[in-house]
């Protein structure tokens, strides 16, 4: 679905930023479904099959729960959690968050170094779907939940209500704790100098820069769960231990780009209702879609850690399942 935010700009065009979004839903069974790998001609993903707009399974509300990508990936790479979810009968929508994905033809600097334009692509998602003729109706307006992995992490915790300060993340970066969550990230290991680039050029992104600091927190979504999150240490202590809502956060225990002490860990210690669990042998990319042979053979990202990605997934999908439906 080709939803727009009319309130924020593109970054690469004249018109209104783009929150392009996928749903994954409960199908009428006699639906024919094919297979869906990513990228449709080099695939390296496996989402799984899938029926493409196939007629709802019944007309009634059904439990929606908002995806959040990674560093540069895209929501197809969340299908894996959204084909499950549709199988369980949720919603599920996933963003491609602007700037930030892959599904755009490039990456932009503003996307990497100003993450919390993501926590609004959700919102914005929220709104347009309940306003949406078809869509508006078969979402229970009661029970919307959120699900983030790697930065998606960071995305969701902004929406639950965590500050962002950029000052306590330079001293943690600059600190004898610092992680890989302060390196150049793989995906665009220019975005720094490039943003830097940017700033001495746009006085304006000073403002933008600001906006960092806002209240991102969306109280239509009730229970939040993180997946491998990173840049936990961007928030302040103060409004993380002020988030009421319950919180389920499954680090991995081979995870050296996002290690578990430094990120979820952080969270499950401060937020009250937090709940932490350690997905032993699971790197961080084990939260991402199965791989193609291709994939496996040449994609770092494809690589598994201790744990098989399947078995990370259907522990994964399991606890997960299992907190949404607590009363």
């Amino acid at each position: 679905m080709s939803f727009v935010d009319p309130d924020r700009p593109s970054w690469s065009s004249d018109g209104p930023r783009p929150v392009t979004t996928t749903l994954w839903y409960p199908a009428n069974a006699s639906s024919e479904m094919s297979l869906v790998e990513i990228p449709s001609d080099r695939p390296i993903f496996v989402g799984g099959f899938a029926a493409r707009n196939a007629a709802i399974a019944e007309e009634r509300a059904y439990p929606l729960v908002l995806l959040s990508h990674g560093t540069g990936g895209s929501g197809l790479q969340m299908m894996w959690l959204g084909r499950a979810l549709a199988e369980q009968g949720y919603i599920a929508a996933a963003v491609d968050h602007h700037g930030n994905t892959a599904a755009e033809e490039r990456y932009d600097p503003r996307g990497f170094r100003m993450p919390w334009h993501r926590a609004q692509d959700l919102s914005v998602v929220i709104d347009r779907l309940l306003e949406d003729e078809q869509w508006g109706s078969s979402i229970d307006q009661e029970n919307v939940a959120a699900a983030g992995f790697s930065l998606g992490g960071y995305t969701v915790t902004a929406l639950a209500g965590g500050l962002t300060d950029l000052d306590r993340l330079a001293s943690f970066c600059a600190g004898p704790e610092r992680d890989a969550t302060c390196e150049p990230q793989s995906e665009y290991p220019d975005a720094e100098e490039d943003f830097v680039a940017l700033l001495e050029h746009d006085p304006a992104l000073d403002e933008a820069i600001r906006q960092s600091q806002r209240d991102f927190s969306d109280p239509r979504i009730t229970r939040f769960a993180l997946l491998g999150p990173a840049l936990l240490q961007a928030f302040t202590d103060d409004s993380l231990r002020a988030i009421e809502a319950s919180v389920l956060v499954i680090g991995g225990g081979d995870d050296d780009i996002a290690p578990v002490a430094t990120n979820a860990k952080r969270l499950a210690d401060l937020a009250p209702e937090a709940t932490l669990h350690v997905a032993e042998g699971a790197n961080h990319y084990a939260f991402l879609d199965p791989c193609t042979a291709r994939g496996r053979r040449f994609v770092p990202a494809c690589a598994d850690g201790g744990a098989s990605r399947q078995s990370v997934h259907e522990e994964t999908i399991a606890l997960l399942l299992d907190f949404l439906s607590e009363e």
